[in-house]
């Protein structure tokens, strides 16, 4: 996880992350359509969290970069990370063409787990307006849900 080998430095070509950051109804437990066909390549690493601002958009949230904060969620490892990638870039409405009109961006960001070891995963950022969203202020969608 993280190591950059010899031979990639020398390409200047690092290697891909497999880890990936669900920070909302992505998270496991969610009947979110779609997930569920990704279970069986998908490893529980831990729980985490990132530099970034939550919102709720009703029926689901929207992270947005932010350094002053924190949005807590779960890491998975990817054991089939392209098929996995594909699959959630069309769940969250991410094109790599046209990223600006995309409704979320995925970014391989910095995550941090709960015992304060460090990873790269990826991550996918609200691209959208937020509207009256609601700010939630825990940055954790569990806790939020809990008491709405």
């Amino acid at each position: 996880m993280g190591v950059v080998s010899s031979a990639e430095r020398l390409l200047g070509r690092p290697k891909m992350t497999d880890l990936v950051f669900f920070y909302g109804t992505l998270m496991s437990g969610f009947k979110r359509l779609g997930r569920e066909r990704l279970d069986h390549v998908l490893e529980p690493k831990g729980r985490a969290s990132i530099s970034a601002v939550l919102f709720d958009l009703g029926i689901y949230p929207a992270a947005i970069p932010a350094h002053d904060t924190r949005v807590w969620g779960e890491v998975h490892q990817m054991l089939d990370a392209d098929a996995v990638l594909d699959a959630l870039d069309e769940i969250e409405g991410y094109s790599a063409d046209e990223p600006d009109a995309s409704l979320y961006n995925r970014v391989e960001t910095t995550v941090t787990f709960a015992d304060g070891a460090v990873a790269n995963a990826w991550v996918y950022f609200y691209n959208a307006p937020l509207g009256r969203a609601e700010r939630i202020e825990s940055g954790d969608y569990l806790e939020h849900l809990k008491i709405r």
